[in-house]
Protein backbone atom coordinates (compact mmCIF):
# COMPACT_ATOMS: atom_id res chain seq x y z
CA UNK A 1 0.00 0.00 0.00
CA UNK A 2 0.97 3.56 -0.98
CA UNK A 3 -0.43 7.13 -0.25
CA UNK A 4 0.28 9.48 -2.78
CA UNK A 5 -1.05 12.53 -4.67
CA UNK A 6 -2.67 11.91 -8.12
CA UNK A 7 -3.51 14.50 -10.12
CA UNK A 8 -6.48 14.54 -11.81
CA UNK A 9 -6.33 14.35 -16.41
CA UNK A 10 -10.14 13.93 -17.11
CA UNK A 11 -13.50 13.03 -15.27
CA UNK A 12 -16.08 12.41 -17.53
CA UNK A 13 -19.53 10.82 -17.84
CA UNK A 14 -19.84 7.79 -20.20
CA UNK A 15 -23.28 6.54 -19.19
CA UNK A 16 -26.42 7.60 -17.35
CA UNK A 17 -24.75 8.44 -13.36
CA UNK A 18 -21.76 6.64 -14.41
CA UNK A 19 -18.40 8.84 -14.73
CA UNK A 20 -14.62 7.56 -15.90
CA UNK A 21 -11.70 9.66 -13.79
CA UNK A 22 -7.71 9.27 -15.23
CA UNK A 23 -5.70 10.27 -13.07
CA UNK A 24 -1.73 11.26 -13.41
CA UNK A 25 0.88 10.00 -10.25
CA UNK A 26 2.48 6.85 -8.95
CA UNK A 27 0.79 3.28 -9.60
CA UNK A 28 3.94 1.05 -9.34
CA UNK A 29 1.99 -0.38 -6.47
CA UNK A 30 -0.71 -1.69 -8.58
CA UNK A 31 0.29 -4.96 -9.65
CA UNK A 32 -2.67 -6.76 -10.71
CA UNK A 33 -6.41 -6.66 -12.17
CA UNK A 34 -8.93 -6.35 -9.64
CA UNK A 35 -7.10 -4.17 -7.22
CA UNK A 36 -8.48 -1.15 -6.12
CA UNK A 37 -7.42 2.20 -4.95
CA UNK A 38 -8.85 4.24 -1.44
CA UNK A 39 -9.34 8.70 -2.26
CA UNK A 40 -9.58 10.98 0.25
CA UNK A 41 -12.56 13.45 -0.41
CA UNK A 42 -12.42 16.92 0.74
CA UNK A 43 -15.45 17.28 3.66
CA UNK A 44 -15.96 13.30 4.26
CA UNK A 45 -14.35 11.62 6.97
CA UNK A 46 -14.18 8.10 4.98
CA UNK A 47 -12.18 7.46 2.01
CA UNK A 48 -13.90 6.01 -1.06
CA UNK A 49 -12.60 2.28 -2.64
CA UNK A 50 -12.98 2.45 -6.51
CA UNK A 51 -12.05 -0.36 -8.73
CA UNK A 52 -9.21 -0.10 -10.80
CA UNK A 53 -10.61 -0.04 -14.58
CA UNK A 54 -6.89 0.36 -16.21
CA UNK A 55 -3.62 1.33 -15.34
CA UNK A 56 -0.19 2.03 -17.00
CA UNK A 57 2.99 3.45 -15.55
CA UNK A 58 2.03 6.67 -14.98
CA UNK A 59 -1.54 6.50 -15.81
CA UNK A 60 -5.06 5.37 -13.74
CA UNK A 61 -8.08 5.02 -15.16
CA UNK A 62 -11.26 4.41 -12.47
CA UNK A 63 -14.69 4.35 -13.12
CA UNK A 64 -17.33 5.00 -10.71
CA UNK A 65 -21.20 5.57 -10.27
CA UNK A 66 -22.82 8.28 -8.17
CA UNK A 67 -24.59 6.32 -5.25
CA UNK A 68 -24.28 9.34 -2.69
CA UNK A 69 -23.10 12.35 -1.47
CA UNK A 70 -18.94 11.33 -2.23
CA UNK A 71 -19.11 10.27 -5.54
CA UNK A 72 -21.41 12.85 -6.58
CA UNK A 73 -18.59 15.28 -5.21
CA UNK A 74 -16.37 13.35 -7.58
CA UNK A 75 -17.73 14.03 -10.27
CA UNK A 76 -17.79 17.27 -9.72
CA UNK A 77 -13.87 17.50 -9.84
CA UNK A 78 -12.00 18.79 -12.04
CA UNK A 79 -9.02 18.11 -14.73
CA UNK A 80 -5.78 19.30 -12.27
CA UNK A 81 -7.18 18.71 -9.04
CA UNK A 82 -4.96 16.62 -6.27
CA UNK A 83 -6.25 13.85 -4.76
CA UNK A 84 -5.01 12.14 -2.18
CA UNK A 85 -5.15 8.26 -2.85
CA UNK A 86 -4.09 4.65 -1.50
CA UNK A 87 -2.92 2.60 -4.18
CA UNK A 88 -1.86 -1.11 -4.29
CA UNK A 89 -4.90 -2.43 -2.21
CA UNK A 90 -6.51 -5.73 -2.14
CA UNK A 91 -5.42 -8.91 -3.45
CA UNK A 92 -6.68 -8.66 -7.73
CA UNK A 93 -7.09 -11.71 -9.84
CA UNK A 94 -4.66 -14.28 -10.59
CA UNK A 95 -4.34 -14.55 -14.39
CA UNK A 96 -2.35 -17.73 -14.54
CA UNK A 97 -4.81 -19.62 -13.67
CA UNK A 98 -6.99 -18.84 -16.36
CA UNK A 99 -6.54 -21.15 -18.77
CA UNK A 100 -7.07 -21.05 -22.93
CA UNK A 101 -10.70 -19.78 -23.04
CA UNK A 102 -12.04 -17.70 -19.69
CA UNK A 103 -15.12 -16.01 -19.09
CA UNK A 104 -15.37 -12.38 -17.92
CA UNK A 105 -18.53 -11.35 -15.98
CA UNK A 106 -19.43 -8.13 -15.02
CA UNK A 107 -22.51 -6.83 -13.53
CA UNK A 108 -22.85 -2.62 -13.64
CA UNK A 109 -20.35 -1.08 -12.21
CA UNK A 110 -18.19 -4.44 -11.86
CA UNK A 111 -17.34 -4.21 -15.21
CA UNK A 112 -14.61 -1.63 -14.77
CA UNK A 113 -12.13 -4.12 -13.67
CA UNK A 114 -13.28 -6.89 -15.91
CA UNK A 115 -11.19 -4.07 -18.59
CA UNK A 116 -7.96 -3.77 -16.96
CA UNK A 117 -8.36 -8.26 -16.27
CA UNK A 118 -9.20 -8.29 -20.34
CA UNK A 119 -6.46 -6.31 -20.95
CA UNK A 120 -3.68 -8.35 -19.86
CA UNK A 121 -5.23 -11.73 -20.72
CA UNK A 122 -5.27 -11.03 -24.24
CA UNK A 123 -1.72 -9.62 -24.37
CA UNK A 124 -1.22 -12.91 -22.90
CA UNK A 125 -2.77 -14.33 -25.86
CA UNK A 126 -6.29 -15.75 -24.14
CA UNK A 127 -9.43 -16.15 -25.88
CA UNK A 128 -11.61 -14.05 -23.55
CA UNK A 129 -15.68 -13.97 -23.73
CA UNK A 130 -16.73 -11.27 -21.85
CA UNK A 131 -20.17 -11.17 -20.44
CA UNK A 132 -22.17 -7.74 -18.96
CA UNK A 133 -25.41 -7.11 -17.48
CA UNK A 134 -27.24 -3.86 -17.21
CA UNK A 135 -30.48 -2.53 -15.82
CA UNK A 136 -30.94 -1.17 -19.42
CA UNK A 137 -29.58 0.77 -22.20
CA UNK A 138 -28.50 3.93 -20.38
CA UNK A 139 -26.38 2.50 -18.37
CA UNK A 140 -24.27 0.22 -20.59
CA UNK A 141 -20.65 1.31 -21.19
CA UNK A 142 -17.31 -0.24 -22.28
CA UNK A 143 -18.55 -2.68 -24.84
CA UNK A 144 -16.54 -0.71 -27.42
CA UNK A 145 -13.47 -0.58 -25.50
CA UNK A 146 -13.65 -4.23 -24.75
CA UNK A 147 -14.64 -5.51 -28.23
CA UNK A 148 -11.32 -2.98 -29.76
CA UNK A 149 -9.35 -5.40 -27.30
CA UNK A 150 -10.00 -8.83 -29.27
CA UNK A 151 -12.61 -10.11 -27.00
CA UNK A 152 -15.98 -11.77 -27.48
CA UNK A 153 -18.43 -9.30 -26.17
CA UNK A 154 -21.89 -10.17 -25.14
CA UNK A 155 -24.53 -7.62 -23.25
CA UNK A 156 -27.15 -8.11 -21.21
CA UNK A 157 -30.07 -5.84 -19.98
CA UNK A 158 -32.76 -6.52 -17.39
CA UNK A 159 -35.88 -4.51 -19.38
CA UNK A 160 -34.20 -5.91 -22.71
CA UNK A 161 -33.57 -2.24 -24.15
CA UNK A 162 -30.05 -3.48 -25.07
CA UNK A 163 -28.71 -6.88 -25.96
CA UNK A 164 -30.25 -9.90 -24.60
CA UNK A 165 -32.85 -9.61 -22.55
CA UNK A 166 -32.02 -10.76 -18.97
CA UNK A 167 -28.96 -11.63 -16.96
CA UNK A 168 -25.19 -12.33 -17.40
CA UNK A 169 -25.82 -15.90 -16.85
CA UNK A 170 -28.14 -16.06 -20.06
CA UNK A 171 -24.96 -15.05 -22.18
CA UNK A 172 -23.24 -17.94 -21.36
CA UNK A 173 -23.67 -20.71 -23.45
CA UNK A 174 -19.86 -21.66 -24.01
CA UNK A 175 -17.52 -24.42 -21.90
CA UNK A 176 -15.16 -22.26 -20.21
CA UNK A 177 -11.42 -22.98 -19.00
CA UNK A 178 -12.11 -20.36 -16.08
CA UNK A 179 -14.32 -17.93 -14.67
CA UNK A 180 -14.09 -14.31 -12.92
CA UNK A 181 -16.96 -12.09 -11.74
CA UNK A 182 -17.60 -9.12 -10.24
CA UNK A 183 -21.13 -7.76 -9.44
CA UNK A 184 -23.87 -7.85 -7.02
CA UNK A 185 -24.05 -11.03 -4.56
CA UNK A 186 -27.10 -12.66 -6.71
CA UNK A 187 -25.07 -12.42 -9.53
CA UNK A 188 -21.92 -13.54 -8.51
CA UNK A 189 -24.21 -16.54 -6.86
CA UNK A 190 -25.98 -17.01 -10.41
CA UNK A 191 -22.69 -17.64 -12.15
CA UNK A 192 -21.35 -20.00 -9.26
CA UNK A 193 -24.11 -22.08 -9.67
CA UNK A 194 -24.40 -22.27 -13.60
CA UNK A 195 -20.73 -22.56 -14.18
CA UNK A 196 -18.37 -25.92 -13.48
CA UNK A 197 -15.08 -24.70 -13.87
CA UNK A 198 -13.25 -22.85 -11.31
CA UNK A 199 -13.35 -19.18 -10.69
CA UNK A 200 -12.10 -16.04 -8.80
CA UNK A 201 -15.59 -13.63 -7.74
CA UNK A 202 -14.58 -10.09 -6.75
CA UNK A 203 -16.90 -9.00 -3.79
CA UNK A 204 -18.38 -5.43 -3.22
CA UNK A 205 -18.76 -5.24 0.22
CA UNK A 206 -19.09 -1.83 2.19
CA UNK A 207 -15.60 -0.84 3.47
CA UNK A 208 -14.30 1.22 6.23
CA UNK A 209 -11.03 1.92 5.89
CA UNK A 210 -10.40 -0.39 3.05
CA UNK A 211 -6.87 -1.81 4.66
CA UNK A 212 -8.29 -4.53 7.28
CA UNK A 213 -8.13 -2.52 10.83
CA UNK A 214 -12.09 -2.41 11.38
CA UNK A 215 -13.21 -5.25 10.04
CA UNK A 216 -16.54 -3.84 8.52
CA UNK A 217 -16.45 -5.64 5.40
CA UNK A 218 -15.80 -9.28 6.42
CA UNK A 219 -17.14 -12.23 4.55
CA UNK A 220 -17.55 -15.83 5.38
CA UNK A 221 -15.41 -18.61 3.77
CA UNK A 222 -15.04 -22.44 4.30
CA UNK A 223 -11.69 -21.12 6.45
CA UNK A 224 -13.54 -18.19 8.99
CA UNK A 225 -14.46 -14.66 7.95
CA UNK A 226 -12.26 -12.94 5.76
CA UNK A 227 -11.90 -9.34 5.22
CA UNK A 228 -13.02 -8.48 1.55
CA UNK A 229 -10.32 -5.04 2.08
CA UNK A 230 -7.29 -7.11 2.88
CA UNK A 231 -7.90 -10.56 2.06
CA UNK A 232 -10.01 -9.95 -1.28
CA UNK A 233 -11.59 -8.58 -3.05
CA UNK A 234 -11.12 -11.68 -5.11
CA UNK A 235 -12.30 -14.84 -3.22
CA UNK A 236 -11.68 -18.09 -5.09
CA UNK A 237 -14.44 -19.98 -5.95
CA UNK A 238 -13.91 -22.90 -3.96
CA UNK A 239 -14.06 -21.16 -0.48
CA UNK A 240 -17.17 -19.55 -0.96
CA UNK A 241 -20.20 -19.85 1.46
CA UNK A 242 -23.30 -18.16 0.33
Amino acid sequence: MKQSIFTIETNVNIAKDVYRMTLIGDTSEITRPGQFVNIQLDGFYLRRPISVCDWEERTLTLIYKVLGRGTEAMSHYTPGTGLDVLTGLGNGFDVDKAGDNPVLAGGGVGVPPMYGLAKRLREMGKNVTVVMGFASAEDVFYEEELTKLGCTVKVATVDGSYGKKGFVTDLMDGSYSYSYACGPIPMLKAVYDKLPCGGEYSFEERMGCGFGACMGCSCKTKYGSLRICKDGPVLEKEIIVW
